[in-house]
């Protein structure tokens, strides 16, 4: 079991989004799929990975400035509408929610759920699983002391060093560097031309880092400067100035009255009721 579970909220919250019905609102009519879906899903994974500790991460900026300085094109499907209209108004109410069952949400101005997932990773007691469909936190993956739970279509794969090796044929820690040489279209990341996911594993196999290969001169000056400004890009930040918060608490829910209120208004008691129970028996 692990001694934390930290949770990508913003990837969480999205695939609960979509994943769910928009037939589910409150009584007022007001839409709580997302809201629904998020708290159940937590609740589930609480109870199905028994962590000792657990917090939920958020992106505080969708497409923070200083990455899009050095690469202008990253996460630029984000610009348009980074957050459904639909969905929007339910973050708060997720945010709320937490608060009074007593789950920490933990982030950070300019930075996003990744880099606050990474930071943490640095400083908590392991093993440690990560709850994520981001893929750039593979780069986290230390054997079995940090892994990942990545969502898939047949359930959740647990995703170690093995696993990253079996799907890539690199080591969890190279994944960055796998990602920024082949180009992630969802990232925005060009990558290099003619370099795509077997010769980027053949080239991180050969020299070891992108950094190694830089220093070598393997690629022309263009793309060379294109991956100096990619490796500060793409990884997460493992060394943000951030708290390691308790990630449990004495009892739950927290604010029994607040979840007893927020249960009634939006007709989610039911799953706030399901959290609270699973977060009372992770074990100690």
């Amino acid at each position: 079991m692990p001694e934390w579970l930290l949770v990508d909220g913003s990837s969480l919250i999205f695939r609960a989004f979509y994943g769910v019905p928009q037939t589910n609102v409150a009584p007022d009519g007001t839409l709580i799929n997302a809201v629904r879906g998020f708290l159940d899903n937590l609740a589930r994974q609480v109870t199905e990975r028994k962590p000792r500790r657990v917090a939920v991460t958020t992106d505080e900026d969708w497409r923070p400035d200083w990455r899009v300085k050095l690469i202008p094109s990253y996460k630029a499907h984000r610009t348009a509408e980074p957050v459904p209209h639909a969905l929007e108004p339910q973050m708060p109410v997720i945010m709320e929610a937490l608060a009074a069952v007593g789950v920490d949400a933990v982030g950070l101005e300019d930075y996003e759920a990744e880099d606050i997932i990474a930071s943490l990773v640095s400083k908590v007691k392991p093993p440690v699983e990560i709850l994520s469909g981001d893929r750039d936190l593979f780069s986290l993956i230390r054997d079995r002391d940090v892994v990942v739970l990545y969502p898939e279509k047949g359930g959740l794969a647990l995703v170690d060093d093995d696993e990253v090796a079996r799907r890539y044929s690199i080591p969890g820690r190279a994944y960055a560097d796998f990602a920024i040489l082949r180009g992630d279209p969802s990232d925005g990341l060009p990558g290099v031309a003619g370099v795509g996911p077997k010769k980027a594993a053949d080239l991180i196999r050969r020299y070891g880092s992108l950094r190694a290969m830089i220093d070598a001169g393997v690629f022309r000056s263009a793309d060379a400067e294109y991956l100096e400004k990619a490796s500060r890009v793409v990884p997460p930040v493992t060394d943000l100035k951030i708290a390691v918060p308790p990630g449990r608490r004495d009892s739950y829910p927290e604010d029994p009255k607040k979840v007893e209120e927020m249960g009634a208004r939006y007709g989610v008691g039911g799953s706030l009721k399901r959290l609270s129970e699973a977060l009372g028996k992770m074990p100690r």
